[in-house]
């Protein structure tokens, strides 16, 4: 799955973090900024497209571990070659099912 989207990532220069959004995924699922920009580096990497929320601007979610294995859901966009994490939370469990099962494809 990672593969169609190595493209888009391996263009991006880092990551865009403002007031708007550095802080929204602590204070509401105790995820760090650190730990959203950690799973980009980690694999395996689960990325799709987010087509409900593709309305105004391409969206993508993304499976995928912290260094402390941290299983993470993220809904990020690219914006000008920089990922912007949108929001952050655990993996449910039928998203976990499927990173599970990319793993062991693998």
């Amino acid at each position: 799955m990672y593969e169609k989207y190595r493209k888009i990532l391996h263009q991006c220069l880092g990551f865009d973090w403002d007031k708007g959004n550095v802080d929204k995924n602590w204070l509401k699922h105790k995820v760090s900024s650190v730990e959203c920009e950690q799973i980009f580096f980690n694999r395996p990497l689960v990325v799709q497209d987010d087509i409900t929320h593709s309305k105004i601007e391409k969206r993508f979610y993304a499976l995928g571990k912290t260094d402390s294995k941290r299983a993470l859901f993220i809904a990020f966009t690219v914006r000008n070659n920089f990922i912007r994490v949108i929001s952050a939370r655990d993996m449910s469990r039928k998203e976990r099912k499927v990173y599970d099962n990319e793993k062991a494809n693998t």
